[in-house]
């Protein structure tokens, strides 16, 4: 028997992505309502008026308090541009989505299942550490939540990424 590894390292390129930032009261709301905002652009409200295509994962990248006992409320919900976009994305109908060009990225990543709760990333944070141990190789105060299937699924598979410093 094989055991899955505890985490991986992994590299992504540039490239463009849409985002909405959110600030609800609960990180669930904030997800959700820029989701929607996104699919809404994905399906039809672009400047081309076609559907884009669905890439994952879709990510979320939140910020702990400076007491890292919590998240601030602002999350930023980002949706890969598909290949045949990323030299020229089509421009979102809502103001609130902006287009932006993310540099290389490297990430120490984990493997969850389920819901995404403010508990359940907090949680997951907290195991990564444990696992990862002391060190300064990647950055403290922001994290990725990476979901891979639709939020309605209930053991929906996701992950933490802890983002390497260059």
């Amino acid at each position: 028997q094989c055991e899955e590894a505890a985490y991986e390292e992994r590299r992504y390129p540039a490239g463009k992505w849409a985002c909405v930032t959110k600030g609800e009261p609960m990180y669930e709301q904030s997800i959700s309502m820029s989701f929607m905002k996104l699919m809404r652009y994905i399906c039809k409200e672009n400047s081309v008026g076609c559907y884009l295509g669905m890439t994952v994962p879709v990510l979320n990248e939140i910020r702990l308090t400076k007491e890292g006992t919590e998240l601030e409320r602002e999350v930023v919900t980002a949706y890969y541009l598909p290949g045949e976009f990323q030299q020229n994305p089509p421009l979102p109908v809502d103001p609130e989505i902006r287009i932006i060009e993310r540099a290389p990225l490297r990430v120490i990543t984990r493997v969850f299942y389920g819901m995404t709760t403010e508990e359940t990333i907090l949680r997951e944070i907290s195991l990564l550490w444990e696992l990862l141990g002391s060190t300064d190789a990647v950055l403290r105060e922001t994290y990725i939540v990476a979901a891979y299937e639709n939020p309605s699924i209930p053991q929906r598979r996701n992950e933490i990424w802890f983002i390497c410093r260059v």
